[in-house]
């Protein structure tokens, strides 16, 4: 039994509070976990429905993937990053070859460690080929990251209130977001008209981006998630993608797709653009590459964005960048993943969650939309007129769910479920992609238990 009194005593006085812990109060304590599930000293079982903000995406303590990472770990656990090592060559080998299969480019893999990380090699990828514009564009609702390049591409100021001007912040654009369109349009027609409002833009020079002497636009890229994240997991329609890219192409601009989160078969696919018929010009990847057993990120960019020539040696470094435990385990997750059809199994489990989530609906008004592609799902939480947005209900649920107080077929239980959305009142649910039917059985059983508590605190 661990001391949890002192140690939060202590974690107040020695850690920083600038991380997301303290987003709950008090801090959540976990001693060990197993599939889809944290255990807290007790012995207390808490399903997961977020898995490490999609980083564990197949399961906590995967017996493959320990394996892997304990042969490798034997065998060449530490090489500086100025040496190869066979495993960055076979994962980088692996990712350019699936991409050049699917959207018939060719391309390269450069690593690094963290998505934020990654992100921002991307903007040195984009404003090197853009012979060094440093101005995107980006969708309101969007999270790159918090290092002060990947915070001048996400949306949100409160990333960026406290550390000074940023002069190169992006525009943000509207993102569809179907449960919040205009009244009187369907979402595919608010998608439609979204792409119009930014195709206007290159009308004149005087709409402040575009110089038609020379074909010329002031922005590099579009820096997008085609499925929003810490935005509160909104699909859009399927038609969006396919206008905006062609209004991209059209005037020169790149397209950057952000699969930090959605990557890795979240969305019933390797990558989440891959539902939308576009291709991405350069892709940015971490989280479940190494199923959070190693901090390992990376990008893949088309040849001539890449190449050696443009993009020499020195023009980024990590240390600890295409390090062999990541790389190993990078590599064994692809095997995994394409050695049976994957892709299948995500969407099988997800439109079974999905219907258990509308289901639930019927039953609380308070839930105002039910979405998702994969597993990769939402659920609104809002007051009872199904539509006005509920954070406090939400927070509520949060907390209770934490406290390990909840039941299922007469033993205790509790809840990890992670927030997002614009007004914080979404339930972003990102499962383990390996959840069985039972589980999702037992996560139905608990949310309707959780939300009538809340309800009634």
């Amino acid at each position: 039994m661990i001391n949890t009194a002192q140690l939060l005593a202590d974690e107040a006085q020695y850690c920083s509070f600038g991380d997301t812990v303290h987003y709950v109060n008090p801090p959540k304590i976990f001693t060990g976990c197993e599939g889809s599930y944290m255990y807290d000293d007790a012995g207390t079982p808490y399903l997961d429905l977020q898995m490490w903000y999609s980083a564990v995406n197949f399961g906590y303590k995967n017996p493959r993937l320990e394996a892997k990472m304990i042969e490798q770990l034997k065998e060449l656990p530490q090489v500086a990053s100025q040496y190869l090592h066979p495993t960055k060559i076979e994962l980088a080998k692996f990712i350019a070859q699936d991409a050049e299969k699917k959207w018939g480019h060719k391309g390269r893999v450069h690593f690094n460690v963290g998505g934020a990380q990654a992100i921002e090699d991307s903007l040195k990828v984009v404003r090197n080929a853009s012979n060094g514009k440093s101005l995107m564009f980006a969708f309101e609702g969007g999270y790159h990251g918090r290092t002060l390049g990947a915070s001048s591409i996400t949306s949100s100021y409160r990333y960026r209130r406290r550390f000074g001007h940023f002069g190169d912040r992006a525009q943000f654009i509207p993102f569809p977001y179907p449960f919040r369109r205009p009244k009187g349009m369907t979402a595919e027609e608010y998608s439609d008209q979204i792409v119009r409002e930014f195709a206007r833009k290159f009308e004149n020079e005087y709409h402040a981006i575009w110089d038609p002497k020379t074909n010329q636009c002031e922005y590099a890229a579009f820096y997008v998630e085609p499925i929003q994240g810490t935005g509160g997991y909104v699909v859009p329609p399927p038609n969006f993608f396919k206008g905006l890219k062609k209004v991209l192409d059209d005037h020169g601009i790149l397209m950057v797709v952000d699969e930090i989160q959605m990557g890795f078969w979240r969305t019933g696919t390797l990558w989440s653009v891959e539902n939308f018929g576009v291709n991405p010009d350069v892709l940015v990847f971490a989280k479940a590459l190494t199923n959070g057993l190693n901090a390992l990120s990376g990008l893949w960019a088309r040849e001539e964005l890449i190449n050696p020539t443009v993009f020499p040696p020195g023009s980024t470094h990590s240390t600890f960048a295409s390090n062999p435990l990541g790389t190993a385990l990078g590599l064994e997750v692809m095997k995994m993943t394409h050695e049976i059809d994957f892709g299948r199994q995500v969407r099988e489990s997800g439109a079974y969650f999905l219907e258990g989530l509308k289901e639930l609906q019927k039953r609380h008004k308070e839930i105002g939309d039910v979405d998702g592609l994969g597993l990769a799902l939402r659920a609104e939480i809002c007051t009872d007129d199904g539509f006005t947005p509920n954070k406090a209900l939400l927070d509520k649920m949060v907390d209770i769910g934490l406290e390990g107080g909840l039941e299922y077929q007469g033993q205790k239980r509790g809840l990890v479920l992670d927030v997002g959305g614009y007004y914080k009142n979404v339930i972003t649910f990102a499962p383990s992609l390996m959840i069985t039917r039972a589980e999702i059985d037992e996560a139905m059983v608990l949310l309707d238990q959780l939300l009538t508590k809340a309800k009634q605190a």
